[in-house]
């Protein structure tokens, strides 16, 4: 019996905790699915995961990001001989590298040096950070934005293949960051639906919570400036001003949380939750607002139209192109809180709009599976390996 050789990958991440944010969601899509019989992974990452991992990981340095202390940033120099002796040990015929950071860039140069393969996510849209990092400091801006296109341009164009979630990301990568086009690849983000539909409605639930029957406002995300918390306020303040008689709830956790819950004193915080009671929060309350213009997709603006709730979201970033306007949601100027209030009670006055914008966001989230996505994935794996063989 011939016994055939599995295929090993060398996956390289920062951060691997579980459900942190959707960039290491979508990651652990593909990780629990990992066909083990024709397999073989090693994880490189600075933050492991918390939870017990059953697969091959070595620890690289990390340090607190100074703009961001939720994250930490794998310094691989520190332990360079130690990490390339493992790597030649393990021989990868593929390497998986998330992200074009300094422990990103390290890969790519041990791939480009030994003829490895390279597949890579773009998970992060970190050009659009930059200017809620440096809104201090605004004559940095676009020396910084510069800086980043051009590392765009130097790692996405030594990749042999990267997934962009939607035509509208891949569009911005070539047209305002010089990105090569051909190893784009369009590839969307899925979703479980098990856990976002809209069978987890639970009125007397959010009832309980709220202490009223009143229509619920939801936003679900982690909460940090990149996610234009301030253009939220301003969407608070002007409920406020117009005596607009709902609940305004908040789902998720982050360095804003403490000023959120300042500036937001009647809102009402949920803080982190896991993804069956997200879930049920989603298909629970009415409309789910979303400002942030930073995003290179946005699971949140999918899980909620799943469920349900439809999105009032931001027309900017990645996640507008998940949006039909006017059919599976409504698009608004990304920094007018007015604009969102008018769709808002758009939605609360009309109950047959509404109904028809659940029924196309229930229809458009339907054909979204993980199953499919990672079955791309691992048989782009395997041709990205067979393809190496065969140049050997």
């Amino acid at each position: 019996m011939i016994v055939q050789k599995k295929i090993k990958v060398a996956f390289f991440t920062d951060i691997l905790i579980k459900d942190l944010d959707g960039a290491i969601k979508t990651m652990y899509q593909l990780i629990d699915r990992i066909p083990e019989d024709r397999f073989e992974y090693m994880f490189f990452c600075g933050t492991p995961p918390k939870h017990e991992f059953k697969y091959n990981l070595f620890k690289v340095p990390s340090v607190v990001i100074p703009f961001n202390i939720s994250y930490k940033l794998a310094l691989p120099g520190f332990r360079k001989k130690t990490i390339l002796e493992k790597l030649d040990e393990f021989k990868p015929d593929v390497i998986h590298i998330s992200t074009p950071s300094v422990l990103g860039f390290f890969a790519l140069n041990y791939a480009q040096r030994n003829g490895i393969p390279v597949l890579s996510i773009y998970h992060t849209h970190f050009i659009s950070y930059i200017k809620y990092y440096f809104k201090r400091l605004p004559f940095l801006i676009k020396p910084i934005e510069k800086v980043i296109s051009d590392y765009y341009r130097k790692f996405y164009n030594n990749c042999n293949i990267v997934y962009v979630p939607t035509q509208f990301m891949i569009n911005e990568l070539v047209e305002e960051s010089g990105v090569d086009k051909k190893p784009l690849k369009q590839w969307h983000r899925g979703l479980d639906v098990t856990l976002f539909n809209p069978n987890q409605r639970n009125k007397e639930a959010i009832k309980k919570l709220t202490g009223n029957n009143k229509p619920s406002l939801l936003y679900a995300s982690r909460i940090v400036w990149e996610k234009n918390i301030e253009t939220l306020f301003d969407i608070y303040d002007e409920i406020k001003a117009q005596h607009l008689d709902v609940n305004f709830i908040i789902a998720g956790n982050g360095v804003a949380e403490d000023a959120a819950r300042e500036r937001m004193p009647d809102a009402i915080f949920l803080g982190y939750l896991d993804h069956e009671l997200l879930g049920d929060v989603y298909a629970s309350t009415d409309v789910f607002v979303f400002p942030s213009i930073s995003e290179s997709y946005g699971n949140v603006v999918i899980e909620a139209m799943a469920c349900g709730c439809v999105p009032v979201i931001a027309r900017g970033g990645g996640s507008q192109a998940l949006i039909e306007d006017g059919v599976t949601g409504l698009l608004c100027e990304p920094n007018n809180p007015k604009d969102y209030i008018e769709k808002i009670k758009l939605l609360l006055n009309d109950k047959a709009l509404k109904a028809r914008m659940q029924q196309a966001g229930y229809q458009f989230t339907s054909h979204m599976s993980w199953d499919n996505l990672t079955d791309v994935y691992f048989k782009d794996i395997t041709n990205l390996a067979e393809n190496k063989a065969i140049k050997e």
